[in-house]
């Protein structure tokens, strides 16, 4: 099946059956409609390797996977990895994955898959501070999101970044907590430095503004055996702590170990992973779906106007609490 045998059943020109598939908006609404139609009917599927030559563009994305961790924790990046598949499945890209140890060893990536692939844009995760990717790419005009803040104060207005608000998420889960009579609650999260770690305690700590926080707070390794030991400590320094919040499922499902009689804890975990749900414990929960949609959005609208400045390139998401029965 060829675009020729397209155009002939349709009755229109080669050029309106590309220009149906490339650039829609320049065809009739009904004559688009029925071009299409007739795409439906014979299954007509273009051929990607002469598009590229054709447009010069290779309609992947590229992101990279991360380390799996305990397997817990890292399950956010799954289900993100799988929306963003979709999402990109609709507008007609794919995604291309690669991995890397680092910030060098991952530029030293871009350099190869873009001589070997050439992709249109990257999706940047893991964000932190002083981020070496983002200002490479930026530095080459290379289209690229991030999915997390820059953390780090970039003078180029063009990073542009989606992320769920983790302050807000450990807001939710202390006010929770409040709500449901607890007064001395505890944190557990990760070692300072850290823009997503130190945004989720940020939250945590603004809505106990009024507490002494040094002593409720332990600050320590992503890991179940790291938060049990976590917990352990805090709960012995502090007998007065019923609750903790903890910066992810994994620090939250060790706390979760700590059951000393006649004291009941009230664990609240950060990413909703499958474990959480396995367990019972409430954990705040991320709108990946939402984010991946967000991140295409912003590419394919660098990518198709490339000259045109977005309306925003910052998109903040609200997460939502789930609420079981460990809190």
């Amino acid at each position: 099946m060829t675009i020729t045998d397209v155009a002939k059943a349709a009755g229109v020109s080669r050029q309106t059956v590309s220009n149906a598939l490339n650039s829609p908006e320049v065809v009739r609404e009904e004559t688009l409609k029925h071009v299409l139609e007739v795409i439906e009917r014979l299954g007509y599927r273009a051929n990607q390797a002469a598009r590229q030559m054709r447009t010069g563009r290779s309609r992947l994305i590229a992101i990279g996977i991360e380390p799996d961790g305990d397997g817990i924790s890292g399950s956010w990046a799954d289900r993100f990895l799988h929306s963003l598949s979709e999402t990109a499945a609709q507008e007609g890209y794919r995604i291309l994955l690669y991995t890397a140890a680092d910030d060098d060893s991952e530029i030293a990536t871009y350099e190869d898959l873009l001589g070997a692939y050439k992709p249109d844009a990257f999706v940047l995760t893991a964000t932190h501070h002083d981020d070496l990717r983002a200002s490479w790419l930026l530095e080459r005009g290379l289209p690229f999101v991030a999915f997390g803040r820059p953390w780090s104060d970039l003078p180029d207005a063009r990073h542009p970044w989606v992320d769920v608000d983790g302050a807000a998420g450990t807001e939710a889960a202390t006010r929770h907590l409040l709500a449901a009579g607890h007064r001395r609650i505890g944190f557990i999260g990760w070692p300072p430095g850290s823009g997503v770690g130190d945004d989720r305690r940020e939250g945590w700590a603004r809505t106990l503004g009024g507490q002494e926080l040094d002593g409720l707070q332990r600050a320590v390794e992503d890991g179940i055996a790291a938060g049990e030991s976590a917990a352990r400590d805090l709960l012995a320094a502090d007998p007065g702590v019923t609750a903790l919040v903890c910066a992810s499922d994994s620090l939250a499902l060790g706390a979760l170990q700590v059951r000393e009689p006649g004291r009941p804890v009230a664990v609240i975990g950060f990413d909703d992973t499958p474990a959480a749900r396995a367990v019972g414990l409430t954990s705040v929960h991320q709108p990946l779906g939402e984010a991946a949609a967000a991140c295409v959005e912003l590419l394919a609208r660098a990518l198709e106007s490339p000259d045109a400045e977005p309306p925003s390139a910052h998109v903040l998401l609200a997460p939502s609490l789930t609420v079981r029965q460990s809190a």
